[in-house]
């Protein structure tokens, strides 16, 4: 079968957050509400700074109150949101003001550290800013001064919930509102660099002093594996932003980091390569192999070694020849590149494992650069 060619960035399709379709569909059911008219479209102005026209799916009156739906579209981003149905409930309420709610598949925050207070609907406050002041607009507009009620809705949010981190952040019943600008960005790197700082800011908020960091959901098992006593929210999924998520754990205060990955970033961060994306940076094979001499590794193996093609060929190399203390030399590395880079103020150990889960070397507890074995790259 032919592979379909991969899109150049450039050319991917925008889409619009849950924030910005809420909007729309609040802007949709007051509208509607007041003129006791069907709205088939609803235009808002997006944080971003421009306009965009959202289609009305469905616009219901029952009950003295309207409800309008509209599916969200995330263009090209694998967005668990996308296609999901959002709905805006409005009706007058009986005190002024603009009430503000989640409904159905909305969830509730139940731990402190999120920008929104324990026991609200997980509605971020861009956008609560945006329909307020959307709610507001169309009232000045109709010269309208009584209170309105609005409810937003994911009728399949609880399922959808289950694919994101939700859970761990102890939002329950749903997904969040989310969005800063009203549109999403595919593969935006900042929507994944904003969900570490929630984590971290839970894990903060629930008393942890030690968090565990991991590049993605296999090497999260094996440090649960490996840190049993810790609570769920001390594990912190960093992906490929590994000098951010330091970072941020050392502005938060938080005291002591456990690296938890594989050999292919590993070796990047060991280097003193931040950003570990594929793309970020190529690994290092004479660095590597200048490690593999400092363990006492023989000339063919350092030779074999500069040729490999993988990190994980190197790992397999030096398991196969029984050099087993070159995984301790890589992983204090690791934390000696990572501390340079933060400046200190954090404790930090490294564990590297192999694919299948085998602990191949660890270094616990560096909280300074032992500069005369620290091999720069």
């Amino acid at each position: 079968m032919e592979r379909k060619p991969k899109k150049d960035p450039k050319d991917m399709r925008h889409g619009y957050t849950t924030g910005a379709c809420a909007t729309a569909v609040t802007k949709a059911a007051l509208l509607a509400l007041i003129t006791n008219e069907e709205q088939e479209t609803s235009t808002i102005h997006l944080p971003i700074g421009r306009d965009a026209t959202f289609t009305i799916e469905k616009c219901l009156f029952e009950n003295n109150a309207v409800s309008c739906e509209t599916i969200k579209d995330a263009g090209d981003d694998p967005d668990a949101t996308h296609q999901a149905l959002i709905v805006g409930t409005v009706s007058w309420a009986e005190t002024p003001g603009i009430h503000l709610d989640g409904g159905v598949g909305v969830g509730r925050v139940t731990k402190p550290g999120l920008p929104v207070p324990v026991g609200e609907a997980a509605i971020n406050p861009v956008p609560r800013k945006m329909i307020h002041s959307t709610v507001q607009g169309v009232l000045d507009e109709f010269q309208i001064t009584r209170g309105v009620n609005v409810v937003i809705s994911v009728p399949k949010g609880e399922e959808i919930a289950k694919k994101t981190l939700n859970g761990r952040l102890g939002i329950l019943g749903g997904i969040s509102i989310l969005g800063t600008r009203g549109t999403v960005v595919p593969f935006s790197s900042s929507a994944y660099m904003a969900s570490i700082v929630q984590a971290i800011s839970v894990a903060k908020e629930a008393g942890c002093e030690h968090l565990v960091v991991t590049t993605g959901g296999r090497s999260e098992k094996f440090g649960m594996k490996q840190y049993p006593h810790l609570p769920e929210e001390a594990f912190v999924e960093m992906g490929d932003f590994v000098g951010f998520t330091l970072k941020h754990c050392k502005r938060l205060g938080i005291k002591q980091v456990s690296l938890v990955g594989m050999m292919g970033k590993f070796s990047k961060v060991a280097q003193g390569v931040m950003m570990v994306h594929s793309k970020s940076a190529p690994i290092d094979f004479n660095f590597l192999a200048q490690l593999a001499e400092d363990v006492g590794a023989d000339a063919d193996t350092i030779a074999e070694i500069r040729e490999a093609n993988t990190a994980s060929q190197v790992g397999e190399i030096m398991m196969e020849k029984g050099y087993e203390s070159f995984f301790h030399r890589l992983c204090e590395a690791c934390c000696y590149s990572s501390i340079h880079h933060i400046k200190g103020g954090l404790t930090l150990s490294t564990s590297i494992y192999s694919m299948q889960g085998q602990l191949l070397g660890r270094a616990d507890d560096i909280a300074s650069i032992d500069e005369i074995n620290w091999d720069r790259g």
